[in-house]
């Protein structure tokens, strides 16, 4: 039995770049799903968590959803399985999931209580089994970890990866139990898979992807090792990188579609396409266009000003970041290089955001206007907060820890909010 799978993941529809919608992106790139899902003979289409960029996902970002979804089941797909992640409401995810289990739209929002129910059966046309899928969402620290009195950051820790582990090995085990049953009754190998949405050790990110740690501390980086050897494939979300991990192959984020950020202005998007003739499978991997050019400049004024009269040159829409990394005070940047851009008539490059380096290198300052918090994240302010208070040194990794679980708290509340 021959089968061909899609993954993706880290869709982050709705998401805007320092202000700028990017609906018209999103639209293209859904076509191009639809078009590829065709193209391809898509049996099963994968979404490995974070579909929405925030637990409040806009109008126009639910209609794209919707609005794909129903326009899957044309295209001959038999089914989409989609995984929360940690930029997804589980509520709202699972809020439809019967209405939409009868286009084959299978969703599991948020763990369950009994791992069997993250094992999905996928069947064929005529009622077969087709694939089996471990769909583990994004896991919650409450979800796996029980807080005790006169715990330590390491036990914390300790505790989390090991309910990480206990979960993935569990939902696993019920997965290959239905298997082994299902192959007995048909005589034909049935391929198991296992999605989840996590950050694995030694995965590579870039600067300026926008990718959250998911938990307090380094350790919960999980190893390759909490996948066991009876799943064929591994089809991850939340790193933005595509990658295998770990030297497996079969083991692999296939990152997000569109570049999140400025730091990915120039990486190859893609999705995996896995080709399965019983248990093996064949993993390729296919390039996605490029709907908005982006990119990053840096250097000096006069450096900066013969790049973007480059890039209009060019005569293609870009939306561009600056960072002035030149030692001359330029107190009017921003005006000095939309003067490189006089001949720009039909508004082809936009300035989204214009950083001077030379000014953020320091302390920042009250006399500082041109350093605002989007060039810090909340770990800089704290630490700012801790320098400006003489906190001594020894006493920070802790009280970093503690402000990492604060924000963390924070976020988990807005998350349930919704």
């Amino acid at each position: 039995m021959t089968l061909k799978v899609l993954h993706t993941s880290d869709w982050h529809l709705g998401r805007s770049l320092y202000g700028q919608r990017r609906y018209a992106e999103f639209d293209a790139f859904l076509a191009w799903m639809l078009d590829t899902m065709r193209a391809q003979q898509t049996d099963v289409l994968l979404i490995a968590g974070d579909v929405f960029d925030t637990t409040t996902p806009s109008n126009r970002a639910m209609q794209q959803y919707y609005r794909f979804l129903q326009q899957a089941a044309d295209t001959g797909c038999r089914h989409v399985v989609i995984i929360g992640g940690n930029h997804d409401s589980p509520t709202f995810l699972n809020a439809p999931r019967d209405i939409l289990k009868m286009l084959n739209v299978h969703v599991v929002g948020a763990k369950t209580d009994d791992p069997a129910e993250e094992v999905l059966r996928l069947d064929d046309r005529d009622g077969k089994p087709l694939l089996l899928v471990c769909a583990v969402p994004y896991l919650r620290d409450r979800d796996i970890r029980t807080a005790e009195a006169g715990e330590t950051i390491d036990d914390k820790e300790q505790k989390l990866l090991a309910g990480i582990k206990a979960h993935y090995h569990a939902v696993t085990a019920a997965g290959e139990q239905q298997r082994q049953v299902l192959q007995k009754q048909i005589k034909t190998d049935i391929p198991l898979m296992g999605m989840g949405h996590l950050w694995t050790a030694g995965a590579r990110t870039v600067e300026g992807d926008g990718v959250r740690d998911l938990y307090i501390g380094s350790l919960a980086r999980v190893g390759t090792d909490i996948f066991p050897d009876t799943l064929d494939y591994v089809a991850l979300g939340h790193l933005h990188v595509p990658q295998a991990v770990g030297g497996h192959a079969h083991i692999r984020y296939s990152g997000s579609p569109l570049p999140m950020g400025f730091g990915e202005a120039r990486q190859q998007k893609s999705v995996c396409v896995i080709d399965f003739d019983g248990h093996s499978p064949e993993i390729t991997v296919l390039d996605i266009p490029c709907f908005q050019r982006l990119r990053q400049l840096s250097g000096s004024l006069a450096s900066l000003q013969a790049e973007l009269q480059a890039l209009l040159a060019d005569g293609e829409p870009t939306w561009v970041e600056i960072i002035y990394t030149g030692d001359d005070i330029v107190p009017d940047l921003r005006e000095q290089l939309l003067e490189a851009l006089a001949d720009d008539s039909e508004g082809l490059i936009t300035l989204l955001r214009v950083k001077n380096q030379r000014i953020s290198a320091r302390t920042l300052q009250a006399d500082e206007p041109e350093q605002t918090l989007d060039d810090l994240s909340p770990q800089d302010v704290f630490r700012r907060c801790l320098d400006a208070h003489e906190v001594p040194d020894e006493q920070r990794p802790e009280l970093l820890h503690l402000y990492q679980d604060i924000l963390r708290q924070v976020q988990e509340a807005d998350r349930q909010s919704d």
